[in-house]
């Protein structure tokens, strides 16, 4: 549990980090936001397969198959029912709360909002992962979801800035979608510890919705600004890191 903890706290300090950086430097290029974004996607990509469905196929036996397949969807639906309800990432980071532009306050705040509730079910992954007794594998998600909320805090400083926010609040807001990863990561593994009969399903439920994040969020947002090519590689080395550390740690 100490471990679970440990890697709640980190898995949520990283958007704080990712804020403080986005604080140093309020004016870093989109290619390079979008290539470590498009790295992190990768990154991700390799987790959700290898530490998330792979996993709930093998503990689901003989209805393995139904079970992560049914997972998966129902993990997409539910983060496409969040997204009709808080637009995320790339559907709100427009020309018009961009920090050159007189950003509107109620929209940067339903941004900050949209993230932390996004936040939540990254969280619930990270937190399944462990529950499922593979700590290796669960090391390997949660660094996965890290690594992608690096980018993720820094995208939240600009937009609140310009639109008037303080530095002290604004530094707040950042904080706060960062604890709410933690407390996803402690429910994700509270459940599934809680019934282990749930496990298979809650694996691909926590990968059907890292897929969706990937798809719907990570990748429109890296490809918007010019910098396809370049995203797509790095969305290539982040699968092949993981993949690679997955098979050097024996996963």
């Amino acid at each position: 549990m100490e471990l679970v903890w440990i890697t709640a706290l980190g898995v949520g300090g990283a958007t704080i980090i990712g804020s403080l950086i986005g604080f140093l430097f309020k004016n870093i290029s989109h290619r390079f936001s979008d290539i470590v974004l498009s790295f992190a996607a990768g990154v991700m990509l390799a987790a959700a397969v290898l530490g998330l469905i792979l996993p709930s196929l093998e503990y689901g036996g003989k209805l393995g198959i139904l079970i992560t397949v049914a997972g998966i969807f129902v993990g997409a639906i539910c983060l496409n029912l969040i997204d009709k309800l808080v637009p995320h990432l790339h559907k709100l980071v427009g020309s018009d709360i961009e920090p050159h532009h007189n950003a509107n306050l109620s929209k940067v705040l339903l941004f900050v909002t949209a993230i932390a509730i996004h936040n939540l079910p990254e969280g619930i992954a990270a937190g399944v992962g462990f529950g499922s007794g593979d700590t290796t594998g669960a090391l390997i998600i949660a660094g996965g979801i890290a690594l992608q909320n690096i980018p993720e805090g820094m995208v939240i400083i600009g937009p609140m800035l310009a639109a008037g926010v303080s530095p002290r609040k604004t530094f707040v807001c950042a904080m706060i979608t960062g604890l709410v990863e933690v407390v996803g990561t402690l429910i994700g593994y509270l459940a599934v510890s809680v019934s282990t009969a749930i496990l298979p399903f809650a694996l691909a439920f926590a990968g059907g919705t890292m897929l969706y994040v990937i798809s719907d969020e990570m990748i429109p947002e890296t490809h918007a600004h010019g910098s396809e090519r370049g995203a797509t590689y790095a969305l290539l080395v982040g699968f092949c890191v993981m993949l690679i550390t997955d098979v050097l740690l024996g996963g």
